[in-house]
């Protein structure tokens, strides 16, 4: 197995510390599976990105909790493209274009923000979860289900979102282990605010999620009348996400900062 080095990078933000951190390693193809999932436990992070080198400018990736691997992961793209920019791998006026289990993705530059092309996640609306107040903080006014097992819970204002307080533990057993939670933004400058909860994947709060957006952009679009969004996820890190809605995809915009390099060393 060869490993050239593996990367931390903070996503959706410029500033170190902020933002969504995620692990980038670089490997080749005969890194095994249950290697990569080692991996991601030791970095710890809510998710590590390992790319696969194809040609010219295309990568597969895939991603890694560290307790599962995932089909697709928003801030962990951002934060692989960063690195391929960074070391020269990739030229910027030249697109990234990624492989990823749950889509293909093509990822351009401009300046300091990376452009991100994702599919649009469908919404269909729920009855709400009897017990959800009690498991998160609020009542919402509207639930709905979306791709990859995820459910979206809207709320009256801002201050719901910030001061919610969910039940860990408890929100896998209820079936609302892969939650976003939403509403308008009252801080100027932004159209809406979210927090991601992931405790079916390991990751309790994920700081800053950007396939998130894929649902959530659709979404505000209809109910603001604008196709152009700008949100603040409120997490500790939080972290600050333009959004364009494409027809069927979505134009998730970020910029990243490389936290540090660690060469690997496996003695067995």
């Amino acid at each position: 197995m060869e490993i050239q080095s593996i990367f931390q990078v903070d996503a959706f933000t410029e500033e170190p510390f902020t933002g969504n951190p995620a692990g980038v390693v670089m490997v080749s193809d005969d890194i095994t599976t249950e290697r990569m999932q080692q991996l991601a436990m030791e970095m710890n992070l809510s998710e590590t990105a390992f790319i696969f080198p194809q040609h010219d400018n295309l990568f597969q990736i895939r991603y890694f909790t560290p307790a599962k691997e995932v089909d697709l992961c928003g801030h962990a793209t951002l934060a692989s493209a960063h690195i391929l920019y960074e070391m020269g791998r990739v030229a910027p006026g030249n697109q990234i274009e990624f492989k990823a289990k749950g889509a293909d993705l093509i990822v351009s530059k401009s300046g300091s923000w990376l452009e991100m092309n994702f599919p649009r996640y469908p919404l269909t609306k729920r009855a709400v979860h009897p017990d959800f107040k009690a498991l998160v903080g609020f009542e919402p006014v509207e639930l709905y289900d979306s791709s990859y097992n995820w459910i979206v819970a809207v709320a009256n204002s801002e201050d719901e979102i910030r001061n919610a307080a969910p039940v860990f533990n408890a929100l896998t057993e209820a079936g609302l282990g892969h939650l976003m939670i939403t509403a308008p933004a009252s801080v100027w400058g932004y159209d809406f605010v979210l927090r991601c909860f992931a405790p079916w994947a390991g990751i309790d709060e994920d700081p800053v999620t950007g396939s998130a957006h894929c649902a959530l952009t659709p979404f505000w679009a209809e109910k603001l009348s604008k196709t152009r969004l700008t949100s603040l996820q409120v997490s500790k890190r939080t972290g600050t996400l333009k959004t364009e809605l494409s027809g069927d995809r979505v134009i998730i915009k970020g910029q990243a900062v490389t936290v540090f390099k660690m060469d690997l060393t496996i003695n067995n």
